[in-house]
């Protein structure tokens, strides 16, 4: 089941507008995770947010890698996704929440295929109070505007 994730996240190379290729991967870890538990429509909801936080930070940026890797280590959601309702009917979707976040790490390729450079970056939650009026991905979310903004600042010094 790893290996179909895995073959999932590697089709999920699309091109931004400023002709990055991103290509997003799962951990074995996360892989598990998403097909255990959170169910696989939740990794293409965080693949395809990932890729526009990317393009939208490299455009502000000004950068243009040739390519992007991606690497998702880990995701909690801020609420139950559709599977796990569907696997617990006792969870709430409004009233079952809980701490969020993800932890990414990404590579920036040139055309040559030389390593520009390296991001990780993870953010968790750690107030329940702060999750009141959250959606799913919420804090997941929020980890990974910050990470596409700090890998778009990284290259625009290099």
């Amino acid at each position: 089941m790893k290996t179909i994730f895995a073959a999932i996240g590697a089709l999920a190379i699309l091109p931004t507008a400023a002709a990055t290729e991103v290509a997003v991967t799962y951990s074995d870890d996360f892989a598990d995770e998403l097909s255990e538990n959170f169910g696989e429509r939740e990794g293409e909801t965080l693949t395809e947010d990932i890729i526009e936080d990317l393009d939208r930070a490299f455009n502000k940026a000004g950068v243009a890698p040739a390519r992007v890797d991606v690497v998702i280590v880990n995701a909690k959601p801020n609420r139950p996704t559709f599977q796990q309702l569907s696997d617990r009917p006792g969870l709430d979707p409004i009233r079952s929440i809980s701490l969020g976040g993800m932890k990414l790490e990404g590579t920036a390729y040139d055309a040559d295929g030389n390593v520009l450079a390296t991001q990780e970056y993870g953010w968790f939650e750690n107030s329940i109070q702060d999750v009141i009026g959250s959606g799913t991905w919420t804090d997941a979310n929020r980890a990974s505007r910050r990470f596409a903004k700090k890998f778009a600042d990284q290259l625009s010094d290099s």
